[in-house]
């Protein structure tokens, strides 16, 4: 097979065939998008809440990825029930992978200080598809020539815990519970692309600390893990100012380094914006990754924010 080789080592290189790697999208703003991950962040928050978030990373780097998240959540029942959905499409290269889930999750007061421990679940399917019809082919005899868009969808399941308070959050999920092998392309001759979509592990936390009357300091982390797959994690370290604005320094262990803010509006919505930089060998190649943030939320008017949701 003699397609150009620089296009599908993108796919192979990011865990695309059917080795294990790390296949679930970047993210650095993960702890205002934690349904991304967690079902039982559903209903976390006192309103219908509306996320969407889009990342442009590896500006300037051929194939580099693209991706669009957005998710919905409403608590029901004074909170004792959550309901949500969240999309996202992501490309990379020549993949692209849309991806359609539904949320569903109970939790239970701990005190009287709003601690509560949700578990939740989630249901969904993911669409894989390859598209090469626009690639160089030197061999027009290959078996695979003519045949450019390939595609298939698997179905999964996710988990989670999650234990919250007005300052404070510990998440454990599992987004993909189900290894499904998905092969994208298959003749006589064999099959071209396959992808195991492998399980997903994922614990993430944060807490805000009071530093006087105008500024707060939250600390949040997020660690994943792969079977098969180095161990990575993400810092962030934000400074509130006057309840209205953050702004942070992140970092991606061995990868990435950068700064955010994010802007509030009377409790309701929320405006963000990330750059990161590589630290790793790709910094020559690109000028780093882009990411931005709408937040809004319907809160009834009986039930109008007191106070800042920090999370």
């Amino acid at each position: 097979m003699k397609l150009r080789l620089t296009i599908l080592l993108f796919i192979f290189g990011f865990g695309m065939s059917s080795s294990t790697a790390q296949q679930d999208e970047q993210l650095s703003l993960y702890m205002y998008n934690k349904l991304q991950f967690n079902p039982a962040y559903a209903g976390s928050r006192d309103a219908i809440s509306t996320i969407a978030i889009a990342r442009f990373q590896w500006v300037n780097f051929e194939g580099a990825p693209t991706t669009q998240w957005f998710s919905i959540q409403a608590p029901l029942m004074q909170k004792s029930i959550g309901v949500g959905m969240h999309l996202v499409n992501d490309r990379i290269g020549k993949r692209t992978r849309t991806g359609a889930y539904f949320d569903l999750s109970g939790s239970i007061a701990l005190n009287n200080r709003s601690a509560r421990l949700a578990a939740g679940i989630s249901a969904g399917f993911d669409n894989v598809g390859f598209d090469f019809s626009d690639l160089q082919v030197n061999d027009i005899q290959d078996p695979y020539y003519g045949n450019g868009r390939y595609g298939e969808t698997a179905p999964n399941l996710g988990a989670g815990l999650y234990f919250y308070s007005d300052k404070h959050f510990l998440s454990i999920s599992v987004p993909r519970l189900l290894e499904a092998e998905i092969t994208a392309l298959a003749t006589s001759t064999g099959s071209l692309i396959q992808q195991l979509n492998t399980r997903h592990f994922f614990i993430s936390g944060g807490y805000v600390f009071d530093l006087n009357s105008v500024f707060k300091l939250k600390p949040t982390t997020l660690i994943k893990y792969t079977p098969g797959a180095p161990l990575t994690a993400d810092v962030n370290l934000s400074l509130l100012m006057y309840d209205k604005l953050w702004t942070g320094l992140m970092y991606r262990f061995h990868e990435a380094a950068g700064v955010n803010i994010v802007y509030n509006i009377k409790n309701t919505f929320s405006i963000g914006y990330v750059y990161d930089f590589p630290i790793n060998g790709l910094r020559t190649y690109q000028s780093g990754s882009h990411e931005v943030f709408l937040r809004y939320d319907f809160a009834p008017k009986k039930a109008a924010f007191t106070s800042p949701r920090y999370f």
